[in-house]
């Protein structure tokens, strides 16, 4: 019986592992040179961990299991809840502002469609400790310093921003009730996601009167700031969101990643621990699903049992990002080739071959031999398929301690001193 991988996942073949490798290290490139370190957590928590504040949508896309002690488990669907646990349990000896990113594996138990998978990665950054919107700023700096960093311009991904403390405060005034807020959030992520139609029919049955659910429709689509004050009115909590935005967009002017940003009002963000700006990544022509997205969540590390922290951070997934970068032609993963491939013209050179092989990894090098004694062309070849850079060519000139080397790009082929070739090998990498 031919198996075949579990749908939504994801078999890396040494060609999809380069991708992965070189998507991750750039994350992690950029991570570091912004000021982030590296943490990570388990792979599985308490399923009670991700019923606390991460709303129906996700506790929905769980993978959950009861173990052998009857504990209830789950694979972790996020990171945020992870990064609240640990910090809340060091949270007297940890040097602030906290600034962390992680790049875990995770999982959501959901049907598998383009952009979306049940196992994929994650670059998440974080920075705890800092209620200033310069924290919110640094955080979309960072994410938008990956995407130049990968060559995407301000013509093909836009930052589209708002803020739950706006949302939230417009939706007080336009009447809805505090209790009803949460699973309205839940709904109100879908307004680009399903159609229009549609979205006005489930608003209808959360909020029945129809000159509510208008205003709300209203606020979704409004351009600016001032629209969204006539429709839904003003109230210091409105003013004061208002003002956060204003200066988030000067901060990131400053920054000179402005013209990668859009303020966009029906940018709500689906969880429930987001307090302020939020933000979602995009494709110009939105055409995938969003590329990643954040904001700030000051009340989530109360909710796991610590004190009440100011934080903000960011998640971008590897699998629309992916497919973005391949129809964009950007991804240049690194190649993985050989520096040096060590061939022998007969059986009698063999063990010279492997022995110098393993001088040259032992310095350094990327170096591969042949496993068969095959003829010279035959070994050739294999360097060749093995993308090797250079060929050495140990033959009856090795009794006299000289080694051919042919590269391979030019097929220029030069006799060396074996002493001098060792001594320029363990200098050079």
């Amino acid at each position: 019986m031919k198996i075949q991988p579990v749908k939504g996942t994801r078999d890396f073949y040494p060609q999809d592992m380069a991708v992965r490798n070189w998507i991750i290290d750039g994350w992690k490139r950029v991570s570091i040179r912004n000021g982030f370190e590296e943490y990570d957590g388990p792979i599985f928590e308490y399923l009670k961990m991700f019923q606390i504040k991460s709303g129906d949508e996700i506790a929905e896309q769980l993978f959950s299991l009861t173990d052998r002690g009857g504990r209830e488990l789950a694979l972790r669907p996020e990171m945020t809840p992870t990064l609240a646990r640990m910090v809340n349990q060091r949270i007297n000896s940890l040097p602030r502002p906290i600034k962390w990113f992680s790049v875990p594996r995770l999982f959501r138990a959901e049907r598998p469609q383009k952009g979306r998978l049940r196992e994929f990665f994650q670059w998440n950054i974080d920075i705890i400790g800092v209620d200033s919107i310069l924290a919110d700023a640094e955080i979309i700096f960072t994410t938008i310093d990956y995407l130049r960093e990968v060559k995407l311009k301000e013509r093909d991904v836009r930052v589209k921003i708002s803020s739950r403390k706006l949302l939230s405060s417009s939706l007080r005034n336009i009447g809805i009730p505090e209790n009803q807020l949460d699973s309205l959030y839940t709904l109100l992520d879908k307004y680009h996601k399903i159609p229009s139609d549609t979205f006005e029919k489930m608003l209808v049955e959360q909020v029945p009167d129809s000159g509510m659910a208008k205003r709300i429709v209203d606020f979704m689509a409004a351009p600016t700031f001032v629209d969204l004050t006539e429709i839904v009115g003003t109230n210091p909590e409105v003013e004061e969101a208002i003002q956060e935005l204003c200066r988030l967009k000067e901060l990131l002017e400053q920054m000179d990643v402005w013209r990668y940003c859009d303020f966009d009002s029906s940018i709500v963000r689906g969880l429930a621990y987001y307090t302020g700006i939020v933000f979602e990544i995009h494709e110009f022509a939105q055409e995938l699903r969003a590329i990643g997205g954040g904001g700030r969540y000051d009340n989530l590390l109360q909710d796991f049992g610590g004190p009440t922290i100011p934080a903000t951070g960011m998640g971008m997934g590897d699998c629309v990002l992916g497919i973005l970068l391949e129809e964009k032609g950007l991804i240049k993963p690194e190649l993985q080739e050989l520096d040096y491939f060590v061939a022998f013209v007969d059986e009698a050179y063999k063990e010279a071959a492997v022995k110098l092989t393993m001088k040259l990894r032992s310095v350094g090098w990327r170096a591969g031999f042949s496993y068969k004694s095959a003829k010279l062309s035959k070994q050739l070849k294999e360097a060749s398929d093995q993308k090797a850079k250079k060929c050495i060519i140990i033959g009856d000139e090795f009794k006299e301690n000289k080694l051919a080397v042919k590269d391979m790009a030019t097929g220029r082929q030069e006799l060396v001193e074996l002493d001098r070739f060792l001594v320029s090998a363990k200098a050079e990498p």
